[in-house]
């Protein structure tokens, strides 16, 4: 056991037990929600494959991303696990790399790290780019170059300045002047 206090470990116990809870209900309600339902049962639609992919494009993002959400929450869930695992062993505040005592403000921050923040995984950002990159033309030499050059000179104040010599979309019998009665007057 580390060198924090008695009362210092037993909120990080309870905060763990707590977000353990918490994630085992979403899970749970996200699993009630999403089993069994196809693409074509979730959408309403006939068929999958409809007259244009784009029909179901958002559907087929929100299942992406509702994916990826699940995926999330129960990578959260095993450390949480794995953290209270370790408090059973006595390991707990200990670093899984280097064996000294993590920090209590890092636990705090993070209760189910196992790791000092010299010896944190690194999450390295894949390197794999889509093919189709391997077969696109780049931009000609200098494109957007005018529009980087005139970022940010433009300001609202000088709006009208600028599109008043073009006129307005107001019709003639629109234009008329305060003071006049109709259209004739103003011609």
């Amino acid at each position: 056991m580390t060198t924090m206090t008695k009362q210092q470990y037993s909120e990080l116990k309870r905060r763990l037990l707590s977000d353990k809870e918490r994630l085992e209900e979403q899970l749970k309600s996200r699993d009630e929600t999403n089993r069994d339902h196809s693409l074509r049962e979730s959408t309403g639609e006939l068929s999958a494959a409809d007259n244009h992919p784009a029909d179901v494009g958002t559907e087929v993002f929100e299942r992406g991303r509702d994916l990826a959400i699940q995926e999330t929450l129960d990578h959260e869930l095993e450390q949480i696990v794995s953290a209270l695992q370790r408090m059973d062993q006595g390991e707990y505040g200990i670093c899984a790399e280097c064996g000294l005592e993590i920090p209590y403000e890092r636990l705090e921050a993070l209760p189910y790290t196992a790791y000092c923040l010299e010896h944190t995984p690194r999450k390295d950002i894949n390197d794999n780019r889509p093919v189709e990159e391997d077969v696109m033309t780049p931009p000609p030499s200098g494109a957007g170059v005018n529009r980087q050059a005139a970022d940010g000179k433009f300001d609202d104040a000088g709006a009208w300045d600028a599109v008043e010599d073009y006129g307005t979309s107001t019709s003639p019998g629109m234009s008329i002047k305060p003071g006049q009665d109709d259209y004739k007057k103003n011609v």
